[in-house]
C-alpha cells in the first residue's frame, strides 16, 4: 500500500505538471506516454502466442500523434504531409509481414492495427482537447484526468464500502453498481467545483462531460479487463510499482476521451 500510494503521488505531480507546463511539454509527455502504452499492448498480446509488429506499430502511431497534434495546434503544411506519409507506413505493416515466417499474418496484422486504434487514436483525441476551442486551452484536459480520478476514486471507495451488486462479474468480479453509480456521482461533484474555476461551459455542461467520463470510462476498464482476462494475466505491466501498467491506469480515457472531446466539439462550434 506504501509503495502504491508513493507511485500514485508522483504519477499525479508528472501527469498534473506536463497539462500545466505549457504545450510542448504537454504534447511532448503524452506522445511519450502514448508510445509507452502502445509497447506495453504489443507486449501483452505477444504473451498469447500472437506476433504484432511492435516496430512498424510504434512507427505508425508516433507519426499518427504527431500528425494529428500539429493538425490540432497549428494546421501547419507539415501536418499535411505527415498525414500523406501514413499510406507509406501503413503499407510496411503489410509488407514486413511478407518476410516472415508465421502461421497467421493476417492475425499479427490486425493486431498491429488493433494497438493503434485502441490506444494511440484515443490519446490524439486527448491531446486535441487543448485545442477543442481554437487555442491551447489546458482546462478541458485538466478537468478530464480531475473527473477520471474522481470518478475511479468514488468507484473504488463506494464499492469497497457499499458494493453488493456485481456490475460484469464476467470480465471484473470486483466492480459493482453501487462502485460505478458512486464513481459518477464523486465525478459530478468535481465537475461541479470545476464550474467555478473554468467557465468555458456551464456547470450542467460539465456535469455532463463527468457522466460521460463514468459511463464510457467504465466501460473502457471494463474492455481492459476482457483483454488481460482473454490471456489470463493480471496487470498490464510492471511500469508503475503496486499500480501496475500504464493501460490499467488508462483504460479509463481510451473509450472516454474521443466520446468526450466529440461532445465539447459540438456544443463550442
Amino acid at each position: 500500500m506504501k509503495t502504491r500510494a508513493i507511485t500514485g503521488f508522483f504519477f499525479v505531480i508528472v501527469m498534473l505538471a506536463s497539462v500545466l507546463c505549457g504545450q510542448y511539454p504537454f504534447a511532448i509527455f503524452f506522445l511519450l506516454l502514448s508510445s509507452l502504452s502502445l509497447w506495453e499492448f504489443y507486449g501483452l498480446i505477444k504473451q498469447a502466442g500472437i506476433k504484432p509488429d511492435a516496430v512498424t506499430g510504434l512507427l505508425n502511431g508516433i507519426l499518427i500523434y504527431i500528425a494529428f497534434a500539429l493538425l490540432s495546434s497549428q494546421n501547419s503544411p507539415l501536418s499535411h504531409k505527415l498525414i500523406f506519409l501514413l499510406p507509406l507506413t501503413v503499407a510496411a505493416v503489410f509488407v514486413r509481414e511478407l518476410f516472415k515466417t508465421n502461421n497467421a499474418p493476417f492475425t499479427n496484422i490486425a493486431y498491429t492495427f488493433l494497438g493503434l486504434i485502441f490506444v494511440i487514436v484515443p490519446f490524439t483525441f486527448y491531446h486535441a482537447l487543448a485545442y477543442v476551442k481554437g487555442g491551447f486551452d489546458n482546462h478541458f484536459p485538466l478537468a478530464f484526468l480531475i473527473m477520471l480520478w474522481s470518478n475511479d476514486t468514488g468507484a473504488y471507495l463506494s464499492g469497497r464500502w457499499l458494493g453488493r451488486t456485481k456490475l460484469f462479474e464476467r470480465h471484473s468480479p470486483k466492480k459493482t453498481w453501487e462502485g460505478f453509480i458512486g464513481g459518477v456521482v464523486i465525478a459530478s461533484i468535481a465537475a461541479v467545483i470545476i464550474s467555478h474555476f473554468f467557465d468555458e461551459i456551464t456547470w450542467k455542461q460539465w456535469v455532463s462531460v463527468a457522466i460521460i467520463i463514468g459511463l464510457v470510462g467504465t466501460l473502457g476498464d471494463l474492455v481492459e479487463s476482457m483483454l488481460k482476462r482473454s490471456i489470463n494475466i493480471k496487470d498490464s505491466g510492471g511500469i508503475l510499482p503496486g499500480h501496475g501498467g500504464l493501460l490499467d491506469r488508462f483504460d479509463g480515457l481510451l473509450l472516454a476521451a474521443p466520446v468526450v472531446f466529440t461532445y465539447l466539439y459540438f456544443i463550442l462550434n
